[in-house]
């Protein structure tokens, strides 16, 4: 267990200052100091008993932004009136007595490895990406385009990152949060979401981004474009060109720049930077620093351009994956963290005026069937197979999520759709102690509300955090110092562990 506030220095009493401090800050929370001793006394044996504490040594979170319809995934209502089902029917999966979606053939026969959630529900139907991956208690639509703003707060994956560094772990030889294929919604014509950001933990936290400019080379439905037109586009989810690359800007020298070049640079800096010894240093300051070492060791390291070269992998592996953008950032995700990685994320996002995402508020169906489905099965399936042959689901948690889920009923724009839901939805998550051959929960007869067994996404981000062997109550600062809960109101769900 983590705790990160304050000095460690025991008083007389065998408190430390810093468990005052989280005394004083937990009140914010409806916290009294008896409730927080009875917490402290609860909490050792609480992890104690607690299956699956630290078993996964590494995570990688699938993010399909925009959110699939649980109807035609993971909960489909085939006997529902037609309006609710819909054109697309359901299959026998590996457990027995349970059907998933038709559109995932290859996921269905792999289903005995993961644990399914089909209640998930939270209030917001809303695309809230601040709201699925970190502790924030709200969606606050004033906010979810302004990745800086205050009351952001920070990512589940820079958080890891946050804890590991001030537990004092060794720097990493590739860093430790690291997203793919590109900066959320940077493709889309729109702006930047927030989300996947350091926030109050600082910059330096913000994950390592790879970046992608090739355009796909398969034309696929459009979702409207901002003309509100039907003529259809180049998806990179579609089909990539298998030559285009995923890099990271810092890995590559510019033009004359050598290794011999850089190291000498870099000594001139340090020189320069001795004269400033005297000058406060700030917190920005830190952070500007920080950077510069990452960005050096990035340059200077082969690990992380060597993780990203897809194009070593055989070409079976490659095709097994799917030759999609979504299906070779997976395989990479694989890569990274067989190379080191501990918190890597592959984003389903927008391309081209939200064009490409699980977004389909029409055209619902011919993008389920040619790019949707087809590409996340290939990529899922793939993962799974490939970490469990390698001896890396076990201590691996794979999870996969998105903000919300779809209406039950279809509407009727063009190619049909279904519009945001968050009364009901699905999730799939496997590997680092999750259960295996699991459905938890249930809806009812036309997947729109719980009926058993609800979760919300801050139980998801407690039971991955108890996963990977930090406490779900873990308080770290915010801007103001005071300690903040990095689940939220999460709590852990042994529903979902072995």
């Amino acid at each position: 267990m983590m705790r990160l506030l304050g000095s460690a220095k025991r008083l007389c009493n065998g408190l430390t200052r810093r468990d005052l401090l989280h005394v004083g800050g937990l009140g914010l929370f409806g916290l009294g100091l008896g409730d927080f001793f009875s917490l402290k006394r609860a909490q050792a044996s609480t992890l104690e008993s607690s299956p699956g504490f630290g078993r996964a040594k590494r995570c990688i979170l699938l993010y399909l932004y925009g959110s699939p319809a649980q109807h035609e995934t993971f909960d489909p209502k085939p006997q529902a009136p037609p309006e609710v089902r819909g054109e697309m029917g359901a299959i026998q999966s590996s457990l027995s007595g349970v059907n998933i979606g038709e559109g995932l053939p290859k996921t269905a026969q792999l289903l005995d490895r993961t644990t399914i959630v089909r209640s998930m529900v939270h209030p917001y139907p809303l695309h809230g990406t601040v709201y699925a991956m970190s502790g924030i208690p709200n969606v606050d639509t004033k906010i979810e385009a302004k990745p800086r703003h205050p009351r952001q707060w920070p990512f589940i994956g820079s958080v890891v990152d946050y804890l590991a560094e001030r537990n004092g772990e060794p720097t990493p030889n590739v860093p430790r949060n690291i997203a793919l294929p590109y900066l959320l919604h940077s493709k889309a014509n729109y702006f930047p979401l927030a989300g996947p950001y350091g926030t109050f933990l600082g910059t330096k936290y913000d994950p390592v981004w790879t970046e992608f400019n090739a355009r796909g080379i398969k034309v696929v439905p459009n979702l409207g474009g901002e003309s509100g037109s039907s003529e259809h586009f180049y998806d990179p989810n579609g089909e990539i060109d298998p030559r285009e690359r995923l890099t990271i800007s810092a890995t590559k020298f510019r033009d004359g720049v050598t290794p011999r070049r850089l190291e000498d640079r870099r000594s001139l800096l340090r020189q320069f930077e001795q004269t400033r010894a005297l000058i406060d240093r700030s917190p920005r300051a830190e952070s500007y620093d920080s950077q510069q070492q990452l960005a050096y060791s990035l340059l200077t390291s082969n690990n992380v351009r060597t993780a990203l070269d897809v194009q070593s992998e055989p070409d079976r592996v490659r095709q097994a994956y799917g030759m999609t953008l979504f299906g070779q950032a997976t395989l990479a995700a694989r890569r990274l963290i067989e190379a080191g990685g501990r918190f890597v994320t592959v984003f389903w996002d927008s391309w081209k005026y939200n064009n490409g995402s699980w977004d389909t508020h029409e055209y619902h169906y011919p993008r389920l069937k040619k790019v949707l489905l087809p590409g996340f099965d290939a990529a899922y399936s793939s993962l799974i197979h490939d970490l469990e042959q390698r001896g890396l689901l076990d201590d691996t948690l794979v999870l996969c999520f998105s903000e919300h889920g779809r209406t039950p009923k279809l509407n009727n724009r063009p190619g049909g759709g279904r519009d945001h839901w968050s009364r009901a939805y699905s999730a799939i998550f496997a590997g680092g102690g999750i259960a295996a051959g699991r459905v938890v929960g249930s809806t009812d007869d036309i997947a729109g509300d719980v009926v058993s067994t609800p979760l919300s996404p801050k139980d998801i981000l407690a039971t991955a955090f108890h996963q990977l062997g930090i406490a779900p109550d873990t308080t770290v600062p915010d801007r103001l110092g005071r300690p903040v809960p990095i689940t939220g109101t999460g709590k852990l769900r042994r529903e979902l562990l072995s």
